[in-house]
């Protein structure tokens, strides 16, 4: 088996999620008292948040760099960002190690293939929604993404922001995204992608009037499947 390194804490919430998923994963497929080899770099997500709002990106690739390349000093075989956010830096941080970066976009593409889906709707922090380089990573895959409108937006990222990566989960919320995901269902869209990690936490399949696709357990379980294979060993 090989080390997964997470780089985690943006938010905690997500990143325990992460470690869960992946152990359950690991488990299911050898048995026993299996567990995953993690090592875990969790970052202080005041710190980041503060480069969000700055707009000083090269300060947060420089952040996730160091803390990429401590999992690799620590093992890591095969490292991840445990966000979906951040991976607006993934180039950089891929560029700072000498192991594989598993993109959380090619794990949500993964899942959505199987099932024919082509038009995914995307609900995350306002970058991920308004900038192309998650857009353009499930593009690469063929798929199309379609964010909700303005208005959309702005909600989606207050709650992501005011209440999910706080701990807070308010049923009102809830009803709001539901709504949201009924525009774009109208839209065309097939599925939704909940891409911020924390969106799990407030929506469940069982709310939805569409299929969901979390990209926490999805990249997850990916993260698990690469760790175990022999190929990539």
């Amino acid at each position: 088996m090989q080390t997964i390194g997470l780089i985690g804490g943006m938010s905690w919430h997500s990143t325990a999620s992460y470690y869960r998923i992946v152990n359950e994963t690991v488990a299911a497929r050898l048995g026993g008292h299996a567990s995953a080899r993690i090592t875990l770099q969790s970052l202080d997500f005041a710190e980041v948040r503060a480069c969000q709002l700055a707009g000083d990106w090269d300060r947060a690739a420089a952040l996730l760099t160091d803390a990429a390349r401590a999992c690799v000093a620590g093992g890591a075989d095969v490292v991840a960002i445990c966000t979906n956010l951040m991976h607006k830096v993934a180039p950089q941080v891929e560029a700072g190690i000498d192991v594989p970066l598993v993109h959380i976009a090619d794990a949500v593409a993964g899942l959505a293939a199987p099932q024919g889906w082509d038009r995914l709707g995307i609900l995350g922090a306002r970058w991920v929604m308004e900038e192309t380089f998650y857009a353009d990573r499930l593009g690469r895959h063929g798929i199309t993404a379609l964010s909700p409108d303005a208005a959309d937006r702005d909600l989606v990222d207050r709650v992501i922001f005011d209440e999910l990566t706080q701990g807070r989960v308010e049923d009102a919320s809830r009803r709001a995204y539901v709504e949201v995901i009924e525009r774009l269902a109208a839209r065309g869209a097939q599925a939704v992608v909940l891409a911020c990690t924390e969106i799990g936490l407030l929506v469940s399949p069982a709310d939805s009037p569409l299929p969901l696709i979390d990209s926490a357990d999805a990249h997850a379980r990916a993260l698990a499947e690469v760790a175990l294979s022999p190929a990539f060993a």
